[in-house]
């Protein structure tokens, strides 16, 4: 199937399943809605959507030997449609024998530095980006389905308490913008709701792909507050909150902001 004929039945797909979870009394909204009609279509078609150059770094990148375990993704996870179907929606979450989730980042370096006796990779970096981009795109027109794991009741807990925090010299929360406020315009851009479906994304004001994380630390650093460091806990708690809030809504990876 041609990329721009798969994009029309995701298109399809995405439509078709918002139209049912709004008959259903649902009001959320993916920040694709809030976009106009070019974004969509560029979104939409795996030949525009400049997101998708990552997807085929990240392939080469699954199938390349590192470390000194001299191993590949593919070497323990074989085929990724089929090994990392559902992977994307269904993370963070807590590994096993561990007692703290990881975000997707986290679980791929945990992989490169135990199974491919390798470094991990520098969150943001473009290998990290190309790699998450790949894997998150195996569950492309999934339902967001966080992991019923009571031990992670206390880390959306925290998540919770941080999205409805007020903080910086704005003195703004998360749910101020989101919230309260979404729909309107800020800046001549619609103000979303702040569901991670799309993650990573290409934005075109960052002219270049990026993480939930990296859209976290750009909000507070908008409102004047002092961001969290890169592999703060706090970004996985937030986002283990955003994913909950985001349940059964469609992963959209990658997706394309503006």
């Amino acid at each position: 199937m041609t990329g721009l004929r798969f994009g029309i039945a995701l298109a399809v797909v995405f439509g078709a399943s918002l139209a049912l979870a709004q008959g259903g009394g649902d009001k959320r909204r993916s920040g694709y809605q809030d976009m106009g009609a070019a974004l969509q279509q560029m979104q939409d078609d795996d030949t525009a959507n400049p997101g998708m150059l990552f997807v085929q770094q990240g392939a080469k990148i699954w199938e390349q030997r590192t470390g000194s375990a001299d191993k590949s993704c593919a070497d323990c996870h074989a085929a990724a449609n089929v090994s990392m179907k559902g992977v994307a929606a269904r993370y963070p979450a807590i590994p096993s024998g561990a007692d703290m989730p990881v975000d997707l980042e986290g679980r791929i370096n945990l992989c490169r530095v135990d199974n491919q006796k390798a470094a991990p990779l520098p969150l943001e970096s473009q290998d990290m980006l190309a790699l998450l981009a790949f894997v998150s795109r195996q569950s492309r027109g999934l339902p967001i389905t966080p992991p019923d794991d009571p031990r992670l009741a206390v880390w959306r807990e925290q998540g919770a308490e941080i999205y409805g925090r007020r903080q910086g010299q704005l003195n703004l929360s998360c749910v101020i913008c989101h919230d309260d406020n979404a729909g309107k315009k800020l800046a001549g851009v619609t103000i979303p709701q702040a569901h991670p479906t799309g993650y990573p994304i290409y934005r075109l004001e960052w002219q270049g792909p990026g993480s939930l994380r990296r859209r976290l630390r750009n909000c507070l650093i908008g409102i004047r507050a002092e961001p969290y460091p890169m592999g703060a806990p706090e970004y996985v708690a937030l986002e283990l909150y955003l994913m909950d809030r985001a349940k059964g809504m469609i992963l959209e990876s990658p997706g394309v902001r503006p």
